[in-house]
């Protein structure tokens, strides 16, 4: 029986559903799950159904759903049930929970299909109280879909008398199936180019006459296969018109291939090396596979140095995992990783009835609402993306990977405020799938679990094809100013090493943790820093766009001619980004051919793959990048990685500060001597004796975990505490400071009492986006005793009419500032 009544969640900043009457004409359409439009105080605004109820709350006035968005319910039981849990562990409203969840919310071409079921084709032939309860139309509409082999438009299901009603009986029956079909744009398209095989044409030119500039294509296609025009010009360095010439002489081919929104340019002719598991990779699918014969959860962490093969492990697991009839997810921190993830999964398995789904925010609106829904349709069965893939509606999940599991960029920084990777360990846990952790270099927290036995640990010690680890040396930059008497960003030993790699044609990579050209501008007379007007932050000076602007709210300000508090002319840029560092280098190796990849020349996804492709393909020598070079990227002939003031992160005030640089420092010397050639690792710093500098030295992570879980259990840090950071903030400072004050009186009484409380203090960001805030920092053994004062801390902001707005609360936090 069809309930009247609904409990809806919308995305407002309130910690609770609201109840709306469902007319009739919508009784069996709406259905937990199901996206919904709904009145909502003077507005509409779409929302989730959660649960059908039979009656409303008493002396309350019901308000009718409009209408419904979906046919099918967006969401799975499952995402349901993780939603609540978002919901209650991190404190978050449930509605805020489900937006981001959902995909966006626009406009799709969509076909709504009916499709027979196998117990629908059965529905005449057997005799059951479903078939006997059928009318007519329903056994005419059944008959109608056998004849069109089981497939039919919804508007030729409604000629047959059924309404929205009928259908969904059929549907619970288990008869057919309703589902919307995403019908195709105008399909953009991309000429490829392939060398032609004349092998036995006798006007085949000899190598010998080929000039250089055909030979360098030449070379090009038999390495790498057929490519896009575009990048092959981008490869070779060469014009279209020497393409042309070459398709006229007949030595190349051409033709027109369809681009995916969703897929990489650049997977065009790819095919992932092969490689054969060595004894190492061969334990830890073992160890995985014995996970799938159990048929029950366990988080198992692989842990395995840079350059181990667990990509080639991931890709065999999925495979196992699709070979049993279940689904995956991969999860990775950086959209510039999808990309290469992407490529290998539609590699293995794009070609075969296995989809690929690929989830990020770099895709418009419109794309990712057509991958979301090309999911809940059941039209991909591996899905590849970031944070929020893990919210993608796949049904019957048997493996969840999360890659480099330590990396921050999985911690959402706004409401909700979950973690990726433990989101993925609880979805695993209710799907009773398996999570795979991957990491060279886990969080301390995840490490512990494993060596306590929480995790099963499986461990690759050694590089595939017993490729040696590169050397890794440290340069002491107050030994390097001694002797240059010189600030460059560059030293003598780093400047010789890129010299070295030019003249060997192999390629260096570069890494300075800082955008723009400048992080700081100071008065050299009175000392002040020109700081952002909403934010108590010092500007950043980029210079090709010539402005200042704040990295944490988007301001910008015009470049001072004058100090803006004593007037003084002498304005002085201090500190090096990585536009700086882009441009020294582009003067001192002035023939050499450079790029930089950061957030301000990669802000699309073609962008990411353009620079990507090119320094792959070799038509650059340098790259100069932030911390998402660092991470998962294979580049064969990277033989120098170069790393500019790698202490920079251990001077914030911030626990895991050593963690991060150890982390950092790991990764990036990662990305050398991945080939054939040896690699070398510079990494330049003010402090060479820091325990986090020399154990990246030696990349010895064990090491590192000792050293820094002492400093964590004297001074009571997760893994050996639960913590929980709350910030009171608001435009008026007058309001902050009293609000903070309330709160204090309900945090008091609890202090010592198997909770540690910090704070009311100012927040190290003393004010953010024009707000002031206020910071209190709880420290617990028990993570439910944190739950519970956190919970009646809620309840407490009720009682003293404190806007729930006004107060974060971030569960096991990343970052302290």
């Amino acid at each position: 029986m069809s309930l009247p009544f609904c409990n809806v969640a919308l995305p407002v900043p309130l910690r609770t559903t609201f109840t709306y009457a469902i007319p009739d004409s919508l009784r069996e359409s709406v259905q937990p799950g199901t996206r919904v439009l709904v009145p909502f105080r003077n507005k509409s605004l779409v929302g989730v159904v959660v649960e059908c109820v039979q009656h409303a709350p008493p002396a309350t006035k019901i308000r009718e759903i409009t209408k419904t968005i979906d046919f099918l319910p967006a969401l799975t039981p499952k995402l349901i049930e993780l939603a609540h849990w978002i919901a209650g562990y991190y404190l978050a409203p449930v509605g805020e929970v489900f937006r981001a969840m959902l995909p966006p919310v626009t406009e799709l071409r969509t076909q709504r299909q009916i499709v027979l079921t196998e117990s629908g084709r059965a529905a005449n032939a057997e005799e059951s109280a479903t078939t006997r309860a059928l009318n007519p139309q329903q056994h005419a509409l059944l008959s109608h879909l056998r004849e069109k082999d089981g497939v039919i438009s919804l508007a030729s299901a409604i000629k047959f008398g059924l309404d929205d009603a009928a259908l969904q009986r059929l549907r619970r029956a288990g008869l057919i199936e309703i589902r919307e079909s995403m019908l195709g744009r105008k399909t953009k398209t991309q000429r490829v180019i392939a060398w032609k095989d004349v092998r036995d044409n006798a006007a085949e030119p000899a190598t010998s006459i080929l000039d250089q500039k055909t030979e360098r294509v030449r070379s090009a296609l038999q390495a790498r296969g057929p490519l896009p025009q575009a990048q092959l010009l981008r490869v070779t360095q060469l014009s279209r018109s020497v393409i042309e010439r070459m398709l006229r002489d007949g030595l190349l081919e051409s033709w027109e291939e369809r681009i995916d929104p969703a897929e990489d340019p650049f997977d065009v002719g790819y095919v992932p090396p092969a490689h054969e598991l060595n004894a190492e990779q061969e334990n830890a699918l073992k160890l995985v596979r014995a996970r799938f014969e159990l048929g029950e959860f366990g988080v198992l962490l692989m842990h395995g140095v840079t350059g181990s093969g667990k990509t080639e492990v991931y890709m065999r697991a999925v495979q196992d995992t699709l070979a049993r009839g279940k689904t995956a997810i991969i999860l990775v921190p950086e959209i510039a990783l999808t990309l290469w993830i992407g490529r290998q999964c539609r590699a293995w398995f794009g070609a075969r009835f296995e989809g690929v789904a690929v989830l990020h925010s770099a895709l418009s609106d419109v794309e990712r609402a057509r991958e979301w829904w090309r999911v809940r349709n059941g039209e991909a069965r591996v899905v590849v993306g970031t944070r929020s893939a893990i919210f993608a509606p796949l049904e019957n999940l048997g493996l969840i990977i999360v890659d480099e599991e330590q990396e921050g960029s999985y911690k959402q920084e706004e409401t909700p405020r979950y973690h990726g990777r433990d989101v993925a360990i609880v979805r695993a846990k209710m799907e009773n799938a398996a999570a795979l952790l991957g990491s060279a270099t886990p969080s301390l927290e995840t490490y512990h679990h494993a060596r306590s036995g929480k995790y099963e640990l499986l461990t690759l010690a050694s590089r595939v094809e017993q490729r040696a680890m590169a050397s890794v040396e440290v340069v002491d930059l107050r030994e390097d100013f001694s002797k240059t008497h010189q600030t460059s960003p560059i030293s003598a030993a780093l400047h010789a090493g890129i010299q070295e790699c030019l003249a060997q044609k192999t390629q260096a990579l570069v890494l300075i943790n800082r955008r723009g050209y400048s992080w700081s501008v100071l008065c050299r007379s009175c000392g002040a820093s020109v700081q952002c007007e909403n934010c108590s932050i010092s500007m950043t000076h980029h210079k090709q766009r010539n402005r200042l602007e704040c990295h944490y709210c988007g301001s910008l300000q015009p470049i001072p001619k004058q100090c803006p508090k004593c007037q003084s002319k002498y304005v002085y840029f201090f500190g090096e980004g990585s536009e700086h560092l882009e441009e020294r280098l582009r003067k001192e190796f002035p023939g050499a051919r450079i790029a930089r990849l950061d957030r301000d020349t990669a802000r699309t996804k073609r962008q990411f793959q353009e620079t990507l492709g090119a320094f792959a393909g070799g038509a650059l020598d340098i790259l100069v990048g932030t911390q998402m070079l660092a991470k998962g990227h294979d580049f064969q002939r990277v033989t120098l990685v170069g790393v500019i003031s790698a202490d920079s992160s251990l001077s914030l005030p911030d626990f895991r500060a050593a963690e991060r640089t150890f982390q950092l420092l790991t990764q990036v010397a990662g990305r050398a001597g991945r080939g054939e050639l040896p690699g070398r690792v510079l990494i330049q710093t003010y402090y060479p004796e820091h325990y986090a500098i020399q154990d990246a030295v030696k990349q010895d992570y064990p090491a590192f975990y000792e050293r820094e879980t002492q400093f964590r259990r004297a001074m009571a840090y997760p893994p050996f505490t639960s913590l929980a950071n709350v910030i009171v903030r608001d435009t008026d400072l007058d309001k902050a400071i009293r609000w903070s004050r309330q709160l204090s009186e309900y945090f008091s009484p609890h202090d010592g009492k198997g909770l540690r409380i910090l704070g009311p203090a100012a927040a190290p960001l003393a004010k953010l986006k024009r707000e002031h805030r206020f910071q209190f920092l709880l420290k617990s053994p028990k993570r439910s005793l944190l739950a519970k004062i956190l919970g009646g801390a809620m309840a407490y902001l009720d009682l003293k009419e404190i806007p729930e707005t006004a107060v974060l609360v971030d569960m096991d936090p990343l970052s302290l500032m």
